[in-house]
C-alpha cells in the first residue's frame, strides 16, 4: 500500500494534488498543533474540504497534544484511518475506543526513539502501527533505519496470528529506502517528496508499489 503524504503537495491546490496520485491507496493527512511538534499545518476544515474532492480513503496522522479530545471528531468527519501518538496520551487504549466508536480505524504512531515494547500489548485495540522513521514535525528528513526493528518485531506477531493490523512507516520513504522497508515487514509507506517531487505522481506510485512490491520479506 501506498499513502502519499500531501505535507508535501502544493497547499494552494490541494483539490488538484489528490487528483495527481489517483491509484493511491490511502491520501496520509498530516495534522500538526505547533505543541506536539513544532510545526502547524492544517486540519480539521482542510480534512473536510478533502473528503468532498476524493474517494481515496483519508489517513489522518494527528501529531496533536490532547488526542483524546481532538481525534475521535476526525472519524466522525469521515476519515478512514485516524492515527495518534502514543506519547501524547497516558490511555492509547481509551482514545483508540473512541475513534472506533466514532466510525475510524484507530492507528497508533511510535517516534523514533519510543521503544515498542510497553505498547505490544495493546495493539490489539488498534487497526495500524506508523512506524516513525523520521522525527516528526517536518517532512524531507533522512530515512532512521534502526526503526525497522520495531516493524520486524510487530510483523512477527502478525504473523503469528497474534495481532491483526496493518504496519506503516512514515519519513524518508523513497526508491532507495521503500524495499528495506518492505523487507522488515512493513505493509503500507508513507511517501511526500518522493511522490510529490516528481513529474508524475500517479507513475511514480506504481513504481514505488513494484519496488516494495517485489520484496520477499523473511519469516
Amino acid at each position: 500500500m501506498i499513502a502519499p503524504s500531501i505535507l508535501s503537495a502544493d497547499f494552494a491546490n490541494l483539490a488538484a494534488e489528490v487528483r495527481a496520485i489517483e491509484g493511491a491507496d490511502w491520501v496520509h493527512v498530516d495534522v500538526m498543533d505547533n505543541h506536539f511538534v513544532p510545526n502547524l499545518t492544517l486540519g480539521m476544515p482542510v480534512v473536510e474540504s478533502l473528503l468532498k474532492a476524493t474517494d481515496i480513503p483519508l489517513d489522518c496522522h494527528l501529531m496533536i497534544t490532547d488526542p483524546g479530545r481532538w481525534a475521535p471528531p476526525y472519524a466522525e468527519a469521515g476519515a478512514y484511518n485516524v492515527t495518534f501518538h502514543a506519547e501524547a496520551t497516558d490511555d492509547p487504549v481509551a482514545v483508540a475506543r473512541d475513534i472506533r466508536a466514532a466510525g475510524g480505524r484507530a492507528g497508533l504512531a511510535i517516534k523514533p526513539n519510543t521503544p515498542i515494547e510497553p505498547y505490544l500489548q495493546m495493539l490489539a485495540h488498534f487497526d495500524t502501527l506508523l512506524v516513525m522513521s523520521v522525527e516528526p514535525g517536518f517532512g524531507g528528513q533522512s530515512f532512521i533505519a534502526h526503526v525497522l526493528e520495531k516493524a520486524r518485531a510487530v510483523r512477527r506477531l502478525v504473523d503469528a496470528g497474534e495481532l491483526n493490523l496493518v504496519v506503516e512507516i512514515d519519513g524518508g520513504i523513497n526508491m532507495d529506502t521503500i524495499e528495506q522497508a518492505a523487507e522488515a515487514g512493513v505493509d503500507c509507506f508513507v511517501a511526500g517528496s518522493a511522490v510529490y517531487g516528481t513529474a508524475d505522481p500517479a507513475a511514480t506510485i506504481e513504481i514505488l508499489r513494484k519496488r516494495a512490491s517485489s520484496v520477499v520479506v523473511p519469516r
